[in-house]
């Protein structure tokens, strides 16, 4: 038996236009961001200051991804799409993932060749270290104005659009110890920054893309998701137990498969009207986009989960 999710159209209007509203503001703040330390990097000879730029131009594109991804994965089912459109997100955090490496690997690749001619690297001007230490506090703010809306929908796009922003803190954080050092008398120190903005891009990068591809490859949901959807189905009146749980994401809802036990003496009506209690419990109470339910009369199992011979 299949019951499909119950989905709210203001649910996914509110979940678009909130996705819609802080990825613009993220656009706003990155292409000022990028500008002024692209700028500044390169009239104050920071290279770490420019590395940041390009970090913060590439979130550009990760929005872009976000609003794409988020108009389409609102969309119902269709002919082609039978169970909605929802692995969109998924789709979308993997590219968003393959660009941070990207990124990170362009960064370190560009650091690394400052440590060839140590003696080469200028002495940055002071401007480098305010422009780092305002985009810190921007992005910072940034991160936290993303999360609190991607908790708000419980969206892990956009948590991941969120802790992109975080990522760009800390580099900023990073770039500002290194044009420090660099003004007192450490010029490796810039070039340092930068190759240390590539690796937190880098590894941020590499864990996102693989939680995407989990996700994309039906990764079962989280051990406490499982509890709570067994606990719901075994507290329905009727259900006398329930074997073969089986999950997978998709986007962030989850699809059930369940074998349902009920009293083998009643009829087909009594059993169903039970089955259909059991799946919209399910579908109230948890992030669930469908139940696919079986029924087994409970008197051909020995210990609620194996058969019985014969």
């Amino acid at each position: 038996m299949k019951h499909p999710h119950a989905t709210e159209s203001g649910d996914s209007a509110e979940r678009q236009k909130t996705a819609r509203a802080s990825t613009l503001v993220s656009v706003a703040v990155n292409v000022l961001l990028s500008a002024l330390q692209i700028i500044a990097g390169v009239w104050a000879h920071s290279s770490a200051l420019i590395a940041d730029g390009i970090h913060s131009l590439s979130d550009l594109l990760s929005d872009f991804v976000v609003l794409v991804a988020g108009r389409h994965s609102g969309k119902g089912p269709d002919h082609d799409h039978q169970y909605g459109h929802q692995r969109y997100e998924n789709a979308a955090s993997l590219a968003l993932g393959l660009l941070l490496l990207a990124v990170g690997a362009g960064m370190l690749y560009s650091a690394a060749n400052k440590f060839i001619h140590p003696a080469d690297i200028p002495a940055v001007h002071s401007l480098a270290l305010w422009i780092a230490a305002l985009a810190l506090v921007a992005k910072e703010s940034l991160f936290r104005y993303m999360l609190a809306a991607a908790q708000k929908v419980r969206s892990s796009l956009l948590v991941a659009n969120a802790w992109h922003a975080r990522s760009d803190a800390a580099s900023s954080l990073v770039v500002a110890a290194g044009v420090a050092g660099n003004l007192l008398g450490y010029p490796i120190l810039d070039p340092v920054a930068a190759l240390v903005v590539g690796l937190l891009v880098g590894r941020m990068g590499w864990r996102f893309a693989w939680d995407a591809l989990s996700d994309l490859m039906d990764r079962a949901a989280s051990e406490d998701d499982i509890a709570a959807i067994r606990a719901t189905l075994l507290a329905t009146p009727g259900i006398v137990g329930i074997h073969d749980l089986r999950t997978r994401k998709m986007g962030d809802l989850i699809l059930v498969d369940v074998h349902l036990e009920v009293d083998g003496n009643i009829n087909v009506y009594q059993a169903h009207a039970i089955t259909e209690e059991a799946q919209q419990r399910v579908l109230r109470q948890h992030p669930v986009l469908d139940v696919m339910t079986h029924v087994d009369p409970a008197e051909h199992y020995r210990d609620g989960n194996m058969p019985v011979a014969g």
